[in-house]
């Protein structure tokens, strides 16, 4: 018999670290910046790190105002940016079989403690759901009819929940915000690209030019491949969290279990095929399967394992 670990306990671990990943951003950043300098001025002299230090203050302030207008188109624009790509549409309140949908969001929504989020459906037959919206009061979740029609009430209960608890965490606004980083620094290194040929011609410029190339450097490497790592672990640990919190809700952990061992039977949504985006939103990742290291999700029989040690069930490996 395994050992019980109870919800609290897995979402205060995993809150521990997403706090940590998220200190990774600015962490690696900086000290990729001037690992990246060391190279580029082939050492850092007293008044070159002077004027290192100088270009990270000066350039701050205009990374936080772009970022805070990425922000806010994400607020007013990004739920329904996110419902459009996959083709979501509002579910009718009518019907019985839809008046049971309603009734089981609104339920386990009195149970979260959450407001009543919008209810859309995708028409596609495979089984997936996602949440999105910038706060409770501004929430929706997509079910596709799969997932409707192919599970349990409690299974389907357990689904909810799970992105209930992604709303409930503020995961879908850490997301948002953490893209809208993510496009400043695409956005940045763009129009670092154009300005380096005029900078390179300025012989008497060589030092400006230097710090130019350097940043330039340092936002291609943080943007394609640092970033992109760390959101990924901060998306597998937040999943990790909203499991726990889902159970937690409904106190049927092995419901949700069971949920996800049927989607990954079939989670692919041809809608979503070219909006690799969407991924991190989904209870169980629309794409093909990727190496580990690649994956939005964390692999779903570990997923499976913590949610019934969570119900002090025996797991059988």
């Amino acid at each position: 018999m395994a050992t019980p670990v109870t919800a609290f306990e897995h979402i205060r671990a995993n809150n521990v670290k997403t706090f940590l990943l998220l200190l990774l951003f600015p962490c690696s950043l900086a000290a990729l910046f001037y690992v990246v300098c060391l190279f580029v001025f082939g050492g850092l002299d007293n008044e070159t790190l002077t004027l290192v230090n100088q270009a990270v203050l000066n350039g701050l302030p205009w990374i936080f105002g772009i970022g805070f207008f990425w922000i806010l188109i994400s607020i007013f624009q990004g739920d329904k940016m996110v419902l459009g790509f996959a083709d979501a549409q509002p579910l009718s309140p009518k019907g019985r079989e839809n008046k049971e949908i309603y009734k089981l969001v609104e339920n386990t929504a009195l149970m979260a403690g959450l407001p009543m989020p919008k209810v859309y459906v995708i028409d596609d037959d495979s089984l997936n759901a996602f949440a999105t919206g910038y706060s409770p009061k501004s929430a929706s979740i997509a079910l596709t009819r799969g997932i409707i029609h192919k599970l349990k009430p409690a299974e389907l209960q357990g689904v909810i929940a799970h992105e209930l608890a992604h709303i409930g965490n503020r995961d879908i606004r850490l997301d948002m915000i953490i893209v809208a980083g993510l496009g400043i620094f695409a956005l940045l290194a763009e129009n670092l690209r154009f300005s380096l040929p005029r900078t390179a011609s300025r012989r008497d410029n060589d030092k400006g030019g230097a710090l130019i190339l350097a940043v330039f450097i340092t936002l291609m490497i943080f943007h394609y491949f640092l970033a992109p790592l760390i959101r990924l672990a901060v998306s597998r640990t937040r999943e990790y969290a909203a499991d726990a919190t889902g159970a937690l809700i409904t106190h049927h952990p092995e419901a949700l279990a069971d949920a996800l061992m049927k989607i990954s039977g079939d989670p692919r949504v041809e809608v979503l095929d070219a909006k690799p985006s969407m991924a991190a939103l989904c209870i169980y990742s629309p794409l093909e399967a990727k190496a580990a290291l690649s994956s939005t999700h964390p692999p779903v029989e570990e997923r499976i394992k913590r949610l019934r040690t969570m119900a002090g069930m025996e797991i059988i490996s």
